[in-house]
């Protein structure tokens, strides 16, 4: 796409970063990722970025990171950054409800500047969802802020990695996300699934026009026939057999136990030569269900991408890691695969 600011109706060809709260390692794993793809041989994503945070801070993190850092840090007087102050001093490795005042605004800034065109996309570092509290903003995370936002009834957590060592991608969308386990059943149904899987499908016709969709099921073994859960019998099968009817271009599988549906991923992951054995996108009916095969697999390669809004969210997919802010030991591998890929499919 060729960069057509000066049309109001074309967003500007960079991403927006906010950094995420001040007491974790959002500085560090940003500075580090900017400066890795500097670096690389396609620096597109990091080339001109818009970073939303306290640019005194930021400089503070920097001078302090460079003595303990092994990795290359991006220098902030190299960035151009949109300053939105501090109000008190923020502990390293200790949130706060000021740490969590200070994160909250800088999403939603950046998030407004996504949506007045002045970028394409955007990827957030790590926010606590307990500061978020602690500061009077009860979201369940920054997707459902980002939702609200943009004014849509609710957005999509989709999980993307490539392989290694070859072409092959690990695409994984959570149909329930930030809820209790006990919730899960009941949030459940066929409109919510099917409006899931549509989204599934139109991520991965990205990459592949007739792609191979693989559904877990909701309980062990997918239920077996009714004995160990009545969810898949009731109404995941029939919504899935009405849905492939509707799809015939699609080869629709499923509802697989959730304890063997991700073992092609596993083998597409780990061979080039076995990448047809992975599927083009998993659809998991909770978090820790699709996370946990994800993160096995691709901890410091998948993004957390969120679909639905009018622009693309990347993050990575790891936390704040409080214990070891401030220390240079924070790897910075799913940050910059977050910001990589904001900007080849945003």
């Amino acid at each position: 796409m060729a960069n057509q600011a000066s049309s109001p109706e074309v967003k500007e060809r960079r991403i927006a970063i906010s950094l995420g709260d001040p007491a974790g390692i959002g500085a560090e794993v940003t500075l580090k990722a900017i400066a890795a793809l500097r670096r690389s041989n396609n620096a597109g994503a990091a080339s001109n970025p818009l970073v939303v945070g306290c640019r005194r801070w930021l400089e503070q993190s920097y001078q302090a990171l460079r003595g303990v850092s092994a990795a290359p840090l991006a220098d902030p007087a190299s960035l151009e950054m949109l300053d939105l102050p501090l109000i008190e001093p923020i502990p390293t490795g200790q949130p706060s409800a000021a740490s969590g005042a200070a994160s909250f605004a800088w999403l939603t800034r950046a998030a407004e500047l996504v949506q007045e065109g002045r970028c394409q996309g955007l990827t957030t570092a790590p926010i606590a969802k307990q500061a978020w509290h602690a500061a009077g903003h009860p979201y369940p995370g920054q997707t459902e802020r980002l939702a609200e936002l943009a004014g849509v009834s609710e957005a999509s957590m989709l999980f993307t990695a490539r392989a290694p060592h070859g072409a092959w991608r690990l695409n994984t969308l959570l149909a329930t996300t930030h809820i209790p386990l006990s919730a899960v059943a009941t949030s459940l149904d066929g409109p919510r699934v099917e409006a899931k899987l549509n989204t599934l499908l139109g991520f991965c016709q990205r990459f592949a026009p007739r792609p191979r969709l693989v559904v877990a099921g909701l309980n062990p073994h997918a239920g077996e026939a009714g004995r160990l859960g009545q969810e898949e019998q009731a109404w995941l099968e029939p919504l899935l057999a009405s849905w492939r009817l509707c799809h015939p271009a699609v080869e629709l599988v499923g509802p697989l136990p959730p304890d063997t549906c991700w073992l092609g991923a596993g083998a597409a992951w780990a061979d080039p030569a076995a990448a047809q054995l992975g599927a083009d996108g998993y659809l998991a009916l909770y978090h820790d269900q699709g996370l946990i095969p994800v993160k096995l697999l691709a901890f410091d390669a998948a993004v957390n991408t969120t679909l639905g809004l009018p622009y693309l969210r990347t993050s990575p997919d790891h936390g704040t890691a409080f214990a070891i802010a401030g220390q240079g030991l924070a790897r910075s591998k799913s940050m910059e695969a977050a910001l990589d890929t904001a900007w080849e499919l945003g």
